[in-house]
């Protein structure tokens, strides 16, 4: 395993790579990596010749300050099991090899952005769009993996592929939850035990949820989330809704086409978490 941090190496390095007929395959993460981050990275490596990682905490996709200085950060850690998992190149650069100058600009995601995590943290998948638009010009892979956990960010990230014509697959990959049903999430070893415990309710209640699209409206499957788990002290939903998975618009009438997922966000103390299911009837 190869651990780079300079932009202009790893170009090189990859079109290298690339000359020789060899496939790239790309996973881009925040560190603090887990088991969910391993699974994109075996997919990965499973698909492709050649697999690339990035580790990289982007300040310009945090609109909270706090967040950013609070975000779990173990090189060290994610480095072994990167090792282990037997990955090609990790890319670990400092801020100023993404952003060499200030990045000004601004993405036109239209209205993917205006819903849920656009809503509550303005400015996230601005950011977002620069950092994922700089890593591909740098890594040029032909395949990028992106987790289903977070699946506003995946349906942004296409938009901005398609706009922006980058010639690369976006290979989306399953939500990968620990023994309990909690999606796993970096931001989960930030939990006191006690919150921990009572995370265990987000995944539960959204697979009730689903079980519930038969024989209740859609507005009285959010009643039912929202109630369920703001009823736990430890947790306030920010918002749960049920939407089309293109458009990610509000859906009213279960019955009408297309596929549809239920999206939430759940502060647990001063942490917050969000997960998702599809619901189909």
């Amino acid at each position: 395993m190869e651990i780079i941090q300079h932009a202009d190496f790893l170009t090189k390095k990859v079109r290298s790579y690339r000359d020789m007929g060899r496939a790239i395959g790309f996973v881009p993460t925040m560190g603090a990596l887990h088991r969910g981050h391993i699974s994109l990275m075996d997919i990965c490596k499973a698909q492709n010749d050649v697999s690339v990682v990035s580790i990289f905490v982007n300040p310009t996709q945090f609109n909270d300050p706090a967040d950013l200085n609070n975000y779990p950060r173990n090189l060290n850690q994610d480095l072994d099991l990167l090792r282990k998992a037997a990955c090609d190149l990790v890319f670990c650069p400092d801020e100023k090899e993404i952003y060499p100058v200030p990045d000004t600009r601004q993405f036109d995601f239209g209205g993917l952005d205006k819903v849920m995590e656009g809503l509550h943290r303005p400015g996230h998948f601005n950011g977002v769009a620069q950092v994922v638009t700089r890593l591909l010009d740098i890594v040029n892979p032909h395949r990028i993996y992106l987790g289903l956990k977070d699946f506003q960010q995946v349906a942004i990230i296409r938009k901005v592929v398609d706009d922006y014509h980058y010639p690369v697959e976006i290979v989306t990959c399953t939500t990968v939850r620990e023994n309990d049903g909690l999606a796993f999430s970096s931001r989960n070893v930030l939990l006191s035990p006690g919150q921990r415990l009572s995370a265990t309710i987000i995944s539960r209640t959204l697979f009730q949820a689903r079980e519930m699209i038969k024989t209740h409206t859609a507005d009285a499957i959010r009643e039912f989330v929202i109630n369920r788990i703001n009823s736990n002290p430890h947790l306030k939903v920010d918002y749960f809704d049920i939407v089309d998975d293109k458009t990610l618009q509000p859906v009213n009438d279960l019955s009408q086409e297309g596929r549809k997922i239920g999206c939430i966000a759940v502060r647990v103390g001063m942490i917050r978490l969000i997960d998702n299911v599809y619901f189909s009837l």
